[in-house]
């Protein structure tokens, strides 16, 4: 089976229930690169995984996998949201959301939105 292409053939290749909780993580992505940028980001496949773009380069990565759903490059973020990451770290800067518990699609919004403003702020002083 060849590789997806697109972030939808990717999001569509998983079971329905990992599938729709994909669906809504892009969702909330988009929206916070959106409100960070005044710009609907471009989305591509970067590395066999789904990848959100801000100004050309990456803003977040996201993956299905078969035990969770990853969230890379979190960065260490400011208090207190750092400490609502926290749980869900599985390395410097990756973050785990188990299939087994429910999704915290609010927080992943704020993460992203964070790491988004974090990029613009960067592009500004570039």
């Amino acid at each position: 089976m060849a590789a997806p292409a697109t972030v939808d053939e990717y999001i569509e290749g998983f079971p329905p229930d990992v599938s729709a909780r994909l669906a809504r993580i892009r969702t909330e992505i988009v929206d916070a690169v959106t409100a960070a940028s005044g710009s609907r980001p471009e989305e591509k496949m970067r590395y066999g995984i789904a990848a959100i773009m801000l100004g050309g380069r990456y803003a977040l990565h996201f993956a299905g996998w078969k035990k969770h759903i990853g969230l890379y490059p979190v960065p260490r973020l400011p208090e207190p949201m750092e400490s609502e990451i926290a749980p869900y770290r599985a390395e410097k800067d990756s973050v785990v959301f188990p299939h087994a518990k429910d999704i915290p699609y609010d927080l992943i919004g704020r993460v992203a939105r964070e790491v988004a403003d974090e990029r613009v702020r960067q592009s500004a002083k570039d």
